[in-house]
């Protein structure tokens, strides 16, 4: 009897054990890899060898789409939802608060910072475990304190993914653990990651390599997760995750020169496969756009149009016929184009040239688009760089005079 007993603990065990190894995270410790020589080796020319199911890369300043496939696909993203979870911790607790570990959280599966119940440390080394070791039990603390409870807390993150208007996400846990109704895209998890980049903790914190956390006034060194920091050239972040459902992802940033761009690949088969999917999409995206300042483009044919045709628009029934044009600010500035379309940019503009008083300051009578093959790349509006005012009566009387006293000149 005691033999049966102890082998069928002995099988629960393992079953148990292999099941969390599974289930969670595979980035408590994250394998070494050739990292360089995966770059080299990583073709920037194609994108015919991706594994990840969906993928989408898109420029920081902008928002604009460099390339993506399935990028609009519900899929879980296991723990890259920290990006999230720590965005709502961000806004609502202060980084010198002190957290006391409930049992709930320090029992959470997983990956894990090493918390026990009653331990207390800081919001701020509890966001550091939450993003750099991928902490699950952080995850669940720093939930509980800001939301009150699991429950609560993804409430504030959905109403929060509502703010940034990701309508194909939804959030069930502040950690990422498989369910049915958590989910997001890779194009929303960018745009996400994008919004929360701008925040100067979060981003020095997902740059961060190593640091050490105070537990009950103990320190405790942790890693960093995400292989490409440090290893890739101008990566700055951002979250690693994996899970059965999930598969591996990965959110990249990277910034070279002028370029700033967001990788994120989902469903990844294994580490090494999300590791060179994103060294390739990186690497295309940087081979093969180059920043564009578009401004520049767009008042320089501005300029050449106002030359040749202010002279011809005519206002109607104004006191004064002098009048400027100005534009209205375009979205950005400047843009990822693919090197060598620059050529295929045209600049159309559109202005009414037959106006009537009163006009005022900055009411829109015309619109320029800058197209690349018939797509609309930006537009903006052609503005009254002034106030036009309408004649009255006494106006009128005044021209009427000046104009026969004028003519009796010229008779006598």
């Amino acid at each position: 009897m005691f033999k049966f007993f102890l082998r069928s603990f002995c099988l629960s065990f393992i079953f148990i054990f292999c099941f969390n190894i599974c289930c969670f995270a595979d980035d408590i410790e994250p394998v070494e890899e050739d990292i360089v020589s995966i770059e080299t080796s990583s073709s920037a020319d194609s994108l015919s060898s991706i594994n990840s199911r969906a993928y989408v890369v898109i420029d920081r300043n902008s928002g604009v789409v460099l390339c993506g496939k399935n990028e609009n696909q519900k899929r879980k993203m296991a723990s890259t939802t920290k990006i999230m979870t720590a965005t709502v911790v961000l806004e609502n607790a202060n980084l010198s608060d002190v957290v006391t570990v409930s049992k709930k959280a320090a029992s959470t599966g997983g990956s894990r910072l090493g918390l026990k119940t009653g331990d207390k440390l800081t919001v701020n080394d509890l966001l550091y475990g939450l993003l750099l070791c991928s902490g699950n039990d952080a995850a669940c603390a720093l939930a509980e304190f800001v939301g009150g409870d699991i429950a609560g807390f993804s409430f504030l993150m959905n109403e929060k993914a509502k703010d940034f208007g990701l309508t194909n996400t939804h959030f069930e846990t502040p950690h990422g653990l498989d369910s049915d109704g958590h989910y997001t895209t890779a194009y929303e998890l960018a745009l996400l990651t994008r919004f929360v980049l701008d925040n100067d903790v979060f981003s020095k914190i997902v740059g961060t390599s190593n640091y050490t956390v105070t537990i009950n006034g103990y320190p405790k060194n942790i890693h960093n997760t995400n292989e490409l920091l440090g290893a890739l050239d101008g990566v700055y972040g951002v979250k690693t995750g994996f899970t059965n459902g999930a598969n591996r992802c990965l959110v990249t940033s990277c910034k070279r020169g002028d370029l700033d761009v967001i990788c994120v690949v989902l469903g990844a088969d294994t580490k090494k496969f999300r590791t060179t999917d994103s060294i390739k999409l990186i690497n295309y995206a940087f081979s093969n756009f180059s920043v564009v300042n578009i401004k520049d483009i767009i008042d320089e044919k501005f300029e050449d149009w106002k030359k040749e045709n202010l002279n011809y628009i005519s206002i109607s029934k104004s006191i004064d016929s002098s009048f400027s044009l100005n534009l209205t600010d375009l979205e950005y500035d400047s843009i990822p184009l693919e090197n060598g379309s620059i050529d295929s940019l045209q600049v159309v503009i559109d202005c009414n040239m037959f106006l009537e008083a009163p006009l005022d300051e900055n009411d829109v009578i015309g619109r320029v688009c800058l197209l690349q093959d018939d797509n609309v790349v930006a537009d903006c509006d052609i503005v009254l760089g002034n106030t036009v005012l309408k004649k009255d009566v006494f106006d009128y009387l005044f021209q009427f005079f000046k104009d026969f006293n004028d003519t009796i000149s010229l008779v006598f």
